[in-house]
């Protein structure tokens, strides 16, 4: 949207232009060229900048931070309940017709035996007033303001465990873009030897010392490979579309990646017998922490068993009248009198059907299932390293083995080349040869990068994501 309105800016500034206005016109292709710079200038990303970008950028982030912001306010909410509760009243009643009251017939002078009908009362009634209560014993308030404070507590952990898995996610993902980036390095030097073998076969075709068939075949191979690059083309779109999607950052902002200094990842297997060490992982916390607000849901159940004491105070002021009393005195036929009460309401509970012990079971059972949750989590958290531990290993022997490759590679085009240059093998084997090396050095590349995402999994299985912000 805010394209279109810099193009529509654009377009009415230079809507006034005349065949000789050379200077306006280049005035306004300069401004265009401003806005276009500006909007398609790339972002270029360090891990640690994709992940710092995403813990303020990612919706789910600041929805956590949202939620801890709230918990104080839920705590404010329940505080609420033990400080003192002031209302204000008022009201104004008009009656057209009063209640009639019967009075025993001895009290007839005029009919007597005949009861006698009489109106009570005043046509109108107002009343103003201030009531207050005050808790002074409610054990569910106690309850209820232990639990608000352990609240608070479960949404900083959640928001510390939703940037741990946000954190995994983006650095897993970052690392994926490099790894299909090399993969798109190594198609586009097979692409490059290709070509060469393309050419050469052509000209020997054209010279009579190639077959037709041999050039067709290698033409087909040619096009199978450039088809295959924009496949890369697309998935690495997608990728980098779905990097910026986890980092919250707008899809249409370009980005650069650098490419990551392959020396400076240095490959360490684990020990088989190193074991998980998990009690601090905030899955965990999160878990204990709702485990407490189990208990507390159940000793607020429990609470229903107890009595609560209030203190209660009202005090209002009416006035009554046969004519509209509002602003007028007795001498205009208002009578006002103020009305005052104070006193202890106590609230004993004796038998409601059961149902406060039904609640106390449901609470009891709810905490159990959580402490089979938290047993199921233990086990994940230690599946989880011991597969993190089993894949950096493997990753290691992958990295053992390519890097033999290489050497083998490098040997092979180096007696190839020597070949060559005395005239004992074609063109082409040279070619092949230095295909192959290009190809063994990109997949040790990319094995390096693969390290890296077991290396992740292996921090988080550990604990330790919020190392990749440093």
């Amino acid at each position: 949207m805010k394209h279109e309105v810099k193009k529509q800016l654009v377009a009415s500034l230079c809507a006034p232009v005349k065949p000789g206005s050379v200077k306006l016109l280049l005035a306004c292709l300069f401004i265009f060229w401003g806005f276009a710079n500006a909007i398609s200038q790339p972002v270029q990303l360090q891990l640690k900048d994709a992940l710092n970008y995403a813990l303020t950028a990612n919706q789910n982030a600041r929805k956590a931070k949202l939620d801890v912001e709230n918990s104080q306010y839920r705590i404010d909410e329940v505080k609420a309940r033990a400080l003192p509760q002031v209302n204000g009243s008022g009201a104004l009643n008009y009656n057209p017709l009063l209640q009639l009251s019967a009075l025993p017939g001895e009290l007839n002078m005029n009919n007597p035996g005949q009861p006698l009908l009489i109106a009570f009362g005043q046509k109108w009634n107002s009343n103003l007033g201030v009531s207050l209560s005050q808790t002074l014993y409610d054990q569910s308030v106690f309850t209820g303001l232990k639990a608000a404070r352990t609240t608070s507590e479960f949404y900083r952990q959640n928001l510390q465990l939703t940037e741990e898995q946000l954190i995994e996610q983006v650095a897993t993902n970052y690392y994926q873009v490099l790894v299909q980036r090399q993969k798109m390095s190594v198609l586009d030097s097979t692409i490059k030897i290709t070509a060469k073998v393309q050419s050469i076969l052509q000209g020997q075709y054209e010279n009579g010392l190639a077959k037709k068939i041999d050039v067709d075949r290698i033409a087909v191979n040619f096009s199978n490979l450039r088809s295959s690059r924009q496949q890369l083309i697309n998935a690495l779109a997608l990728m980098e579309n779905q990097l910026k999607f986890l980092m919250g950052m707008p899809i249409e902002t370009p980005i650069i990646i650098p490419e990551v200094s392959l020396n400076a990842i240095q490959p360490k297997a684990v020990p088989a017998s190193e074991n998980a060490s998990i009690e601090g992982r905030t899955e965990l916390a999160v878990l204990a922490t709702q485990e407490s607000l189990l208990n507390y849901q159940k000793e607020a159940y429990k609470s229903e068993y107890y009595p609560s004491l209030a203190l209660n105070g009202s005090y209002s002021y009416q006035g009554l009248g046969n004519t509209f009393p509002v602003f007028k005195g007795v001498q205009k036929g208002a009578n006002w009198f103020d009305v005052a009460s104070v006193g202890l309401s106590l609230r004993v509970p004796i038998f409601n059907g059961f149902a406060t012990k039904s609640r106390l079971r449901q609470a009891d059972v709810s905490i159990r299932k959580l402490q089979e949750d938290i047993t199921s989590t233990r086990l994940s958290l230690n599946l989880a390293y011991e597969n993190a531990k089993t894949q950096i290993n493997n990753s290691i022997i992958t990295l053992s083995s390519q890097r033999t490759n290489v050497e083998l590679a490098q040997q092979i085009f180096f007696n190839t080349q020597n070949n060559y240059n005395n005239g004992l093998a074609p063109l082409t084997d040279l070619l092949s040869a230095e295909n192959s090396l290009t190809e063994a050095q990109n997949n040790y590349s990319a094995a390096l990068l693969d390290y890296r995402i077991a290396e992740i999994q292996l921090i988080k299985s550990q604990g330790t994501l919020r190392s990749l912000l440093n």
